[in-house]
């Protein structure tokens, strides 16, 4: 169907941080898949990984136990202190697990229209569900109408949800992306989190932190609250956790965690052994090649070459990153950038209209992270002196 407004390139062949298209022209991949390709393209241990379950056993049931999705689940609640996992297939699906799981605590609580606190600029799936929690109108518009039970305030601002709370006696958790990601990488106060996780202890609410984006090591930590001294009470993650293979996960502790009981919520292929089996090896490699340390050290390299590149440059307003999570935002709107890149043979991605985002694997190197940031900076200066 006509859904994408697709670049004139097409890539047959990946290694590392490099892409190939059928031509045999090699590009340099600023954006891994939009945050997916945390271990860069083809990994060697990935590969093997996958042909070695795929020579085993690729899928059977949910309705059966599963190994390597027990393995999987004890691994993630290990890194995250949390308790139990459900497994989907994407981002939207450990969403819409969030949400479902939300409504039912509060049903269960005796609330009759259990409601969702959302933020603008936030971006959440596109489901019907998760269209309706994101915050942004573009993206929502056609779909009406849209699902009832969800109450949208500014991002970063702790005194809207208050007013909320006040007001809304129906409010039964929080949704938010403790780093948000296509809303412009838009980085929260010090002790926004914090400050969530004690609103929602206050009121009994349950704390829900899209980490789809910002989990996995690219934030610097393998979970971006990890930067804060909390824990959520749902976490959902995709993107970085298969390296490219689909798979969601929806994580719950407390209370959240024994919500779901047997009938509640179900997935065909979610968890099989081939997705954890992907999945079970990208953490591995992870850990053992030291790569969230080297995101935290090369997203400070990047931010700081960023800052002396565009030092002085009109209308560059600011420039915002959490490991390797950057956005660069420009005064008016650069999604012609995103072309002009790729006639330089550099992959990234233009968000909010007027940000330039970079999320590069965690296993892009020095050398590799100086060609794209000078080459990006030198694509900036030429559009805004034009």
């Amino acid at each position: 169907m006509n859904t994408y407004a697709r670049l004139p390139v097409t890539f047959v062949k990946g290694e590392g941080v490099w892409l190939w298209d059928d031509q045999g022209e090699r590009y340099l991949d600023a954006l891994a898949g939009v945050a997916v390709c945390g271990l860069g393209h083809c990994h060697p241990r990935l590969a093997e990984a996958l042909c070695r379950q795929a020579r085993t056993l690729i899928h059977t049931s949910n309705i059966y136990f599963i190994e390597k999705q027990e393995q999987l689940a004890s691994r993630l609640a290990g890194l995250s202190g949390m308790e139990k996992v459900f497994f989907c297939n994407s981002g939207a699906e450990a969403n819409e697990a969030a949400i479902k799981l939300a409504r039912l605590y509060g049903n269960n609580n005796g609330v009759a229209l259990p409601t969702i606190v959302v933020m603008e600029r936030s971006f959440h799936g596109r489901t019907m569900a998760t269209l309706t929690a994101t915050g942004n109108r573009k993206v929502q518009a056609g779909f009406e109408p849209l699902l009832s039970g969800f109450v949208r305030v500014p991002y970063n601002n702790i005194e809207a949800i208050r007013q909320v709370a006040v007001n809304n006696k129906n409010v039964v958790a929080v949704l938010v992306e403790p780093f948000q990601g296509e809303g412009g990488v838009n980085i929260p106060q010090a002790r926004y989190l914090q400050e969530l996780r004690s609103l929602c202890d206050e009121y009994d609410w349950l704390l829900m932190l899209d980490e789809v984006q910002s989990g996995i090591g690219r934030s610097g930590q393998w979970f971006a609250f990890q930067h804060t001294e909390i824990i959520p009470d749902v976490m959902t993650l995709a993107k970085g956790l298969g390296s490219g293979v689909p798979i969601g996960a929806c994580l719950a502790s407390g209370v959240a965690a024994k919500t779901f009981q047997p009938g509640n919520h179900a997935s065909t292929f979610g968890g099989n052994p081939l997705v954890c089996a992907a999945a079970a090896e990208t953490l591995a490699v992870i850990e053992e090649e030291g790569l969230i340390d080297h995101a935290r050290e090369l997203g400070t390299f990047i931010h700081d070459r960023l800052e002396t590149q565009l030092a002085g440059v009109n209308d560059v307003i600011e420039i915002r990153s959490q490991g390797l999570m950057v956005g660069v935002e420009l005064a008016v709107p650069c999604g012609a950038l995103v072309k002009k890149a790729l006639e330089k043979k550099l992959l990234i991605n233009v968000t909010s209209e007027k940000v330039v985002r970079l999320l590069p694997a965690l296993v892009m190197q020095q050398d590799e992270a100086e060609q794209a940031v000078d080459t990006v900076s030198q694509l900036i200066k030429e559009f805004l002196s034009s």
